[in-house]
Order: structure tokens, then sequence, then C-alpha cells
């Protein structure tokens, strides 16, 4: 299945807006992941802050980005997060060892099985995440102060580690993960709101 951007966009602008017919108000929840929308009445900048980073860890610390976000060892899949199969050892480049590189097996869209349901995932850009990055045993406020500390975050401002969830393909996979996986909650579009307004209300991390 080709991952179509525009059109994941288009569904999810939808979905935000309220473009419902009848005229009828703004949706506060699309496919269990709260909208930005829905925090506005919580008075306190800091706790609304805390609250958007609550909710944007729903997607977080869903399997479609944590198995791709070990802290050692090679990369995780399925829902269970089980080790990956065949076995891949993390290497410094995070794309794994010679004669089994990700590009190996993974192309740059899903490919279904042969005879068989489920499918092999794929992206333009397939790679395990660096090690500095891994989430896999951390709490969602230990998760938050990494997102925000440029010495484990790739060297990202806030700005540039919220334009890397609402822009990079490989994080919009995983609402589009192909046959037999699970999408993450929500949609990319509402992500990357919440992401930005995160931000905007200071960035704050759950206690």
């Amino acid at each position: 299945m080709k991952f179509d951007i525009r059109a994941t966009a288009l569904t999810a602008a939808i979905a935000l807006t309220g473009l419902l017919p009848g005229g009828a108000a703004q949706a506060e929840e699309v496919n269990g992941l709260k909208t930005a929308a829905s925090f506005e009445s919580i008075e306190s900048e800091q706790a609304r802050s805390v609250a958007i980073f609550e909710e944007m860890a729903k997607v977080i610390t869903h399997a479609r980005c944590v198995n791709c976000h070990p802290v050692t060892g090679g990369p995780l899949q399925g829902e269970n997060q089980k080790p990956h199969s065949p076995p891949i050892p993390r290497t410094e480049d995070n794309f794994g060892v010679v004669a089994m590189r990700c590009t190996t097996c993974h192309g740059e869209e899903n490919r279904p099985f042969l005879g068989e349901t489920g499918s092999v995932p794929g992206n333009g850009h397939w790679q395990l995440a660096p090690q500095s990055m891994g989430w896999v045993g951390l709490t969602v406020p230990e998760i938050c102060a990494q997102l925000k500390d440029p010495e484990r975050n790739g060297g990202r401002t806030l700005e540039e580690v919220a334009h890397h969830m609402g822009h990079d393909t490989l994080v919009g996979w995983a609402w589009a993960p192909g046959e037999g996986r699970e999408p993450a909650p929500g949609s990319w579009e509402g992500f990357s709101e919440l992401a930005v307004n995160w931000i905007e209300t200071g960035a704050a991390c759950p206690g």
C-alpha cells in the first residue's frame, strides 16, 4: 500500500475542522486522540501544556513508534513489541549490518506478503532511531525530557522536534502501517497540531 500523505492530511483536516453536514461543532477526539482544541478550556498554560503532552504520549508510546525507538539491541515488531525477526543488531549508523541492511527487506512503501495476510512495512528512509532516542522502558515524563534535550534528540530545537513529528514521512507511516498492523491513535495531522500547541504553551512535561 502506497502512503498518500496528501490524502491522509486532507482526511485529517476535515475531521479536525469539523466540516460535517449541518455545520456540526469541531470534533474533540479523532480515532482515540483528542484534538488540540479540546484543551483550550484549561486556563493554566502550564497545565494545558502538560495535558497536551500526555495526549501526545498515546502516540509516542504506541507500538508503531516504540518499535523503532528501543533503548538497546535491535528493532522490535508487532503489537507486543517482540524482538525483530530475523534478529537485527544495532549498528553505529542504525541501518543494519552488512548483507542485512534495513533496505534489504524494507522498500519505499508497504508490501503485502506473498500468499498470506500481512505486509512488510516500508518507507523511503526506514531505519532505527539512535540509541540516545530510545523510549522503551522510559516513563512519559522521561520521554518528554529526552525530547527537549538537544544532546538526546539529535541536536534539534523544539521547533525542529515539532517539524520532525509533523513532516517526516517515517513518522507519518505510523498512521498507514500496512496490512496486519494497528495504526497509531488519531491522525498524523492531529498529532502534529498537538506537538505545535505543546511547544506554544511552554513545552511543559508531566511531573
